[in-house]
């Protein structure tokens, strides 16, 4: 992971930014990213940025009941299809830190950075591993987040 300002489709971003792999079965009969595979590269990044950071899901682990979030909603916009295995950059932030509830942002780009792929959103909710209902995120990931966090709701861009 490493903070980064990018350029793709002449915008500038500053974000957190991890590469992440595309396999051959990422791509459709076509030979490009399927569509359903961009939220898997969104969570491939994710999961990477926050092992890295000591928060993985694991559901053995000790923060487990922390980190147990649930998506209430995604949104994608693509702009470029992906053509080809390899290595893409997967550009993370947080627009919103709630008491319950954040709000990411993202970018696919090309491996250096050039071609924006796709961008999108993705709210998510603590959840109580018992009962299943919403609950505040603690101070310690609260902390945590302070890294992703856009300021005055910047959307990742500057």
């Amino acid at each position: 992971m490493r903070r980064k300002t990018l350029t793709a489709n002449g915008t500038t971003t500053t974000g957190r930014t991890e590469p992440v792999l595309i396999h051959f079965e990422d791509l459709d009969a076509m030979g490009v990213v399927h569509n359903a595979r961009y939220v898997l590269l969104f969570e491939r990044a994710l999961a990477a940025y926050w092992s890295r950071a000591g928060w993985p899901f694991d559901p053995g682990g000790p923060r487990f009941a922390e980190v147990f979030f649930a998506v209430r909603e995604s949104a994608i916009i693509y702009h470029v299809p992906i053509t080809r295995a390899g290595t893409v950059q997967v550009q993370l932030w947080l627009d919103k830190l709630g008491t319950t509830s954040l709000v990411y942002g993202f970018k696919v780009l090309s491996e250096h950075g050039t071609v924006l792929h796709a961008e999108g959103r993705r709210v998510q909710v603590r959840l109580d591993p018992v009962t299943l209902r919403p609950a505040p995120i603690g101070p310690a990931l609260r902390e945590a987040c302070g890294p992703l966090l856009c300021p005055s709701g910047a959307g990742g861009t500057g």
